[in-house]
């Protein structure tokens, strides 16, 4: 039995069957980490592996549930934004990492997860910037633990503040670091927050590319980012949907998987953390992330309440 519990595709196999079992991401999360904190993850880089190309192929597709002019619409409508929010976000993150005396490395790599999408901007900044592995493992575990408490307290406070759809869907984007997170809080929020806060957090994804090339210079590095080429794919898939509105049904089919495929996804991350990781998060690195975040959700909620950036879209 415990060789069986051991398995590298133990957890996938478990994934699959949740994934069946619940829409509910937060269920993935909670079940996951409850799993990774008991019985650790003996098979951890297969685990995160499978998870990381479950979070890729469910995002794909999730662009068959948006047309084409959608997404153009929300990127289009947000990329001042985006860039005035990531850029202040890293400013705030240097100038908390001074603050908390945390090495530069780290500090970059958690302010680089923080600004724009958590976990996958982390792995692409580290090599670009040339941080140590610990650095690296350090920032994804605190990243990581913040963006699974976000995904579970996102939604009530949505509704505690009386957001509509809308601004709880730029909010998410803006204010949860993950992709996989952001996702789940807005699906869990209802269809139009999902739409929204997927199309704006992987608009943002796509600055990983010049962030990682701005930070390998200032690091003195001469190597960039990989192309989340992912990306591609749910515009290609938004496409489809729009070139090839008659099949309805199969967008629909498609695009209920890829929320179900989430589920499994969001358990995976969870099943990656170990109680190892935690004691590896420490306590100046934990202290700047959260200061950071609740900068960044607070600032960013107080715009949005207050009309400061707004989007109707006709979904």
């Amino acid at each position: 039995m415990q060789t069986f519990l051991r398995h590298p595709l133990f957890r996938p196999a478990l994934a699959l069957i949740l994934a069946a079992a619940t829409p509910s991401p937060a269920t993935g999360l909670c079940l996951g980490v409850l799993l990774g904190l008991t019985m650790g993850n003996a098979a951890g880089s297969i685990t995160s592996e499978v998870g990381k190309q479950w979070l890729q192929l469910s995002v794909i597709l999730l662009g068959f549930g948006l047309p084409i002019g959608l997404v153009c619409k929300v990127g289009s409508a947000s990329v001042g934004l985006t860039f005035f929010s990531i850029t202040g976000t890293l400013a705030a993150g240097f100038f908390l990492g001074r603050v908390f005396s945390v090495g530069k490395d780290l500090s970059m790599l958690i302010s680089g997860g923080t600004a724009i999408c958590g976990g996958s901007a982390i792995a692409a900044i580290a090599p670009a910037i040339g941080a140590s592995s610990t650095h690296t493992a350090v920032a994804m575990v605190i990243v990581f633990l913040l963006n699974g408490v976000a995904l579970l307290i996102f939604p009530p406070l949505g509704h505690l503040a009386q957001l509509t759809q809308e601004q709880f869907g730029l909010w998410a984007a803006l204010a949860i670091h993950d992709t996989s997170s952001v996702v789940g809080a807005g699906a869990a929020y209802g269809p139009e927050a999902l739409a929204l806060a997927t199309t704006i957090k992987l608009t943002r994804a796509l600055w990983i590319l010049p962030v990682s090339f701005l930070a390998a210079r200032l690091h003195g590095q001469k190597s960039g980012a990989r192309v989340p080429w992912f990306l591609f794919g749910f515009l290609l898939a938004a496409l489809a949907r729009s070139l090839f509105p008659t099949v309805a049904p199969l967008w629909a089919g498609l695009t209920l998987i890829g929320k179900r495929l989430m589920v499994g996804t969001l358990f995976l991350v969870g099943a990656t953390l170990t109680r190892e990781d935690l004691k590896k998060a420490g306590g100046r690195p934990l202290f700047e992330a959260l200061v950071l975040w609740g900068f960044v959700a607070g600032l960013s909620l107080a715009v949005i309440k207050l009309g400061g950036f707004h989007l109707s879209l006709p979904l």
